[in-house]
């Protein structure tokens, strides 16, 4: 339950980090914003398998993953072993950036 009131709080404060303009950024019509990973929580947070609405949207946020990982705020989140787990079950490569 911690863990959910936990990754409540990062969600809420990474589209707050959005809202400001922080997290997005006009790529090749991809629209970045890290609130759109939302539906990838609970695979990162618990290890249970992504659903396939998270890997949708990490395949269309791919391009903004260099991003997220540079930003201190969100880098220290999306670079996980989990979040390397869940982009590999989604088939989608981790970024070399």
């Amino acid at each position: 339950m911690k863990v959910l009131v936990y990754w409540a709080a990062v969600v809420v404060a990474l589209a707050l980090v959005a809202a400001a303009g922080g997290g997005q950024v006009a790529m090749a019509a991809v629209r970045c914003s890290p609130a759109e990973l939302s539906s990838c929580a609970s695979a990162i947070t618990t290890a249970s398998p992504p659903s396939r609405l998270c890997c949708r949207k990490l395949r269309e946020q791919k391009p903004c993953l260099c991003n997220y990982l540079k930003n201190p705020t969100l880098g220290k989140f999306v670079n996980t072993p989990n979040a390397r787990k869940v982009a590999a079950a989604c088939r989608t490569p981790f970024p070399k950036c």
